[in-house]
């Protein structure tokens, strides 16, 4: 009994110590006025840090596919004629061409519109709708430039390098050599689009300039017969076989050994 009782008497203080709401002695080491507040993240709880998820994420199936792409296009052997199409021009060779075409746009749909409104009005008040020459513009469109060539109209094909399917476009440059038609490869169809208010162009063609532009022309026709109808060894270049970087590691040490092998032989 008495064992019991002393219990009981132990144990009352503490409770009445609980509902008296008196602060709860702190720990040793922590501040007092400062608790520490450990955070839970479970489920409803706090706010999950901002973590690098990246490597976590499943990245679209058309980027796979890109990717994918590109890694066989440098293990496989390519042909040479779609390798040419790797050496395209670069941003120091492309920007005269570039500004060349800026100044051959064609007009947009609002000015065609506003012209057609304006020829219709002068003719609704009987006065004469000048007559003048076509306007000098770049042509687009792959079946159009392509009757240019056949014609020997065009005097500058500009081909995009990365159409896709490149079979589209993989015949055009020896179909411009077999014509004696100049031509250049450029990195962007999106660039070339925006020369004729496109989203995209696979190739472009101009069949004249202003007189004050023949110049710039013929430097521009000059780098890319250089560059590209007149280079035979880029033309017949086979290209890829760059395997990663394991198996270049693998080779390079299969090579030494092969090598102090042989001259092991040799010292024999």
């Amino acid at each position: 009994m008495s064992g019991k009782g002393a219990k009981s008497g132990a144990a009352k203080p503490k409770a009445a110590a609980a509902k008296s709401g008196k602060a709860a002695v702190p720990v040793k080491g922590q501040d007092p006025h400062h608790p520490s507040a450990p955070k839970n993240f479970r489920v409803g709880n706090d706010i999950q840090p901002k973590r690098d998820l990246s490597r976590f994420v499943r990245w679209p199936r058309y980027v796979r596919i890109q990717r994918q792409k590109k890694v066989l296009y440098e293990r496989l052997k390519v042909p040479p004629a779609v390798n040419q199409f790797s050496k395209a021009f670069d941003r120091a060779e492309a920007q005269p061409l570039l500004r060349l075409l800026a100044k051959y746009k064609p007009e947009t749909k609002k000015e065609k519109a506003a012209r057609l409104a304006k020829e219709a009005a002068a003719k609704a008040e009987g006065k004469a709708v000048p007559q003048g020459a076509a306007p000098v513009v770049i042509k687009y469109g792959l079946n159009h430039v392509t009757t240019l060539i056949e014609d020997k109209k065009a005097k500058l094909v500009v081909i995009a390098s990365d159409v896709d399917p490149i079979e589209l476009v993989v015949w055009l440059p020896a179909l411009c050599r077999k014509m004696g038609i100049p031509y250049a490869i450029v990195n962007n169809k999106g660039l070339l689009g925006q020369f004729v208010h496109q989203k995209k162009a696979a190739v472009l063609a101009l069949t004249a300039v202003h007189s004050a532009d023949q110049v710039a022309l013929g430097k521009i026709i000059e780098s890319a017969n250089a560059k590209f109808a007149a280079n035979v060894d880029a033309r017949r270049k086979w290209g890829g076989g760059i395997m990663g970087l394991k198996t270049q590691k693998r080779l390079e040490k299969r090579a030494k050994m092969l090598e102090a092998e042989l001259a092991k032989r040799a010292n024999l």
